[in-house]
């Protein structure tokens, strides 16, 4: 088994850092480059740092803020948010990004996964799904931060975006965002299963067993989390510690010989 990875995902929202609940109602936690250094001491992974206002497609993505965020990150740094063409793929990679994330243009430019994974590989490309339970039960995809429906479930879209070269997926239950009540297994479950490269569960962490869970019960390949470390006392090393009690394999800083 890999070595699962804990990513602390944070939401740039215009002047700063928000957080919300099922992608709405949100509310200020702080400024991004703090935030950033608290976690470069914390034994994160990586970290997923996300315009919420260009995902919203109000802007494209800011490449002198990012690139002043990126000089004081020491772990692999993913962005997202108003990615539309290669050009600002690779802008991002040249203002310090070490991944990025796609979802609303991917939906509206399918082929710029496969353009994208030729040209910087699979392995620097997040396709971003975020995902509503409808009351038939099927799992739907959203875009534009979550006010978009798709016409496509989220199984289909996994597979798709699979097979057109998507290193890996950060799948995020939308009705569990920021509600701490626990990820939703049975959707993490079913497209880990489905596809071959690694599932980032996200949406609804609440604790370190929810994020045990994921892994044991959803086959997730890494856990990303946002309100569990804004608003609790419990950290990304606390939960590298339940992961390793819980027989999970994780990293830990390298102590020498």
């Amino acid at each position: 088994m890999l070595k699962v990875r804990v990513i602390p995902t944070l939401l740039w929202k215009g002047a700063g850092l928000a957080k919300g609940v099922g992608f709405d109602s949100w509310r200020r936690v702080g400024s991004v480059v703090p935030a950033v250094k608290v976690y470069n001491a914390r034994e994160v992974d990586e970290l997923i740092l996300v315009d919420i206002e260009a995902t919203e497609g109000k802007s494209i993505p800011d490449l002198e803020t990012i690139s002043d965020f990126s000089d004081d990150c020491f772990v692999p740094l993913t962005v997202g948010g108003g990615i539309t063409s290669l050009d600002h793929i690779t802008a991002l990679l040249r203002a310090g990004a070490d991944k990025i994330t796609l979802n609303s243009s991917a939906f509206s430019h399918r082929d710029l996964i496969n353009q994208s994974a030729m040209k910087f590989g699979s392995q620097c490309i997040v396709v971003s799904i975020d995902v509503k339970k409808e009351s038939s039960g099927q799992w739907m995809c959203y875009s534009h931060a979550g006010k978009k429906r798709q016409d496509v479930d989220a199984l289909s879209w996994a597979k798709e975006v699979t097979s057109r070269g998507a290193g890996e997926i950060l799948l995020t239950s939308i009705d569990r965002d920021g509600t701490m009540t626990g990820y939703d297994l049975e959707l993490i479950a079913a497209i880990s299963s489905a596809v071959r490269i690694p599932v980032i569960a996200s949406g609804g962490a609440g604790s370190y067993e929810h994020m045990v869970d994921a892994v044991k019960i959803g086959g997730a390949s890494a856990v990303a989390a946002a309100s569990i470390f804004h608003f609790t006392e419990l950290t990304p090393k606390g939960a590298k510690d339940s992961l390793q009690s819980a027989g999970i394999p994780v990293r830990r800083p390298y102590a020498g010989i």
